[in-house]
């Protein structure tokens, strides 16, 4: 038996956390390693395979990272939703049919038609009108909704009127947060990554974008995401679950419109306000800004010369997003052993593990 640092044990030939930490205040890169089983060498396999496409496109080596692809009904509900908003397998997309008019909608539903009529009725109202083909000479930014473009608020607070009212959430827009978006279309490939329902991220997409959610890459919601049977430490009614960018790298989604491989840490940032959502990404990889809360109504951050413009700016020119975010830290830090809540996180990472190893062990006796 082998004790970890948080005093909960782990089964040798099992698990080994490995802690790569920098010498200053830079993150950290936490590899969940299997060891003592078959599927390490199988790992190892697709992993030379995958490394030998990257040298050939960037150059770049590709980190073997935990992932989860586990039954999604085990996945804990989010606050105030019934268990059907996290069984869709896919965020619906659609893509032009060019023999018609008609847009040929998928799902994780199924594929169907999805005709004129249809469009004027309301169906599918987030669904991505888009070529599948994106420009990989952009780096790709994924951003976050809940506490980078709006502040959603439930219960609504009392007395204070919001700017909508969304599934019984109070919706209170950052200043500047549509000309932000521009500049970031005009900058970047972007994508919409939010942990909360589809149901929820569908509405407020639809309000906060309006015809500028088509130029959306993709809209991912907390199906995308890695559950782990853990609440926040912020919030015990709040689910909590990691934004694995192997499944944006990997292509995972096969409706996501670029090549497998286009993308990698090289050329991908994660913006978002939960620095623990980003605890299975590479190091330097995210970036976590401060949150925005309803009452710093004078917040400028988003608008021209604010902070985390500014920033992108200068992420947008650079020749490498890991590199610089290293050099450029921003925001706040991330969760690593010197974080007050490291041994916490530690005890989520190992029951990841675990949930992943229940699911290899699960898929190799089907097999048999």
């Amino acid at each position: 038996m082998i004790k970890s640092t948080s005093s909960f044990t782990m089964l040798k030939g099992e698990v080994q956390f490995i802690l790569l930490v920098n010498a200053g205040p830079r993150p950290s890169i936490v590899k969940i390693i299997e060891t003592g089983t078959e599927t390490k060498k199988n790992h190892a396999q697709s992993n030379q395979v995958l490394k030998k496409k990257k040298r050939r496109r960037h150059g770049k080596k590709k980190p073997n990272l935990l992932q989860y692809t586990g039954p999604t009904e085990n996945l804990p509900q989010e606050y105030g939703q019934s268990d059907a908003d996290h069984m869709h397998g896919l965020s619906t997309l659609s893509l032009s049919d060019e023999r018609s008019n008609d847009v040929v909608v998928i799902s994780s539903g199924g594929v169907r038609t999805m005709n004129e009529e249809d469009n004027r009725s309301g169906i599918s109202n987030l669904s991505i009108v888009r070529t599948p083909v994106c420009d990989t000479e952009k780096k790709l930014l994924i951003l976050d909704i809940n506490g980078l473009l709006a502040d959603i608020v439930s219960p609504p607070p009392k007395g204070l009127p919001s700017d909508i009212r969304i599934q019984g959430r109070a919706i209170f827009k950052r200043p500047f947060y549509l000309d932000f978006l521009k500049f970031c279309f005009e900058h970047f490939e972007v994508g919409v990554w939010s942990s909360r329902s589809k149901r929820i991220v569908e509405k407020v997409i639809d309000y906060l974008m309006g015809d500028m959610k088509h130029k959306l890459l993709f809209c991912w919601d907390l199906s995308h995401c890695t559950p782990t049977g853990f609440r926040t430490l912020e919030n015990k009614h709040k689910t909590l679950v990691f934004k694995e960018l192997r499944r944006i790298w990997e292509k995972q989604d096969p409706s996501l419109p670029w090549e497998k491989g286009a993308y990698n840490e090289s050329n991908t940032v994660l913006l978002d306000d939960s620095p623990y959502k980003a605890l299975l990404n590479p190091a330097h990889t995210s970036v976590f800004p401060y949150p925005f809360t309803f009452q710093r109504g004078s917040d400028t951050s988003l608008g021209p010369g604010g902070d985390i413009r500014v920033y992108l700016e200068r992420l947008a020119a650079a020749e490498n997003i890991q590199e610089f975010v290293e050099q450029q830290p921003f925001g706040q830090g991330p969760i690593n052993e010197s974080s007050a809540s490291w041994p916490f996180y530690l005890k989520v990472l190992g029951k990841v593990y675990t949930m992943e190893t229940a699911n290899i062990t699960y898929s190799s006796t089907v097999k048999r």
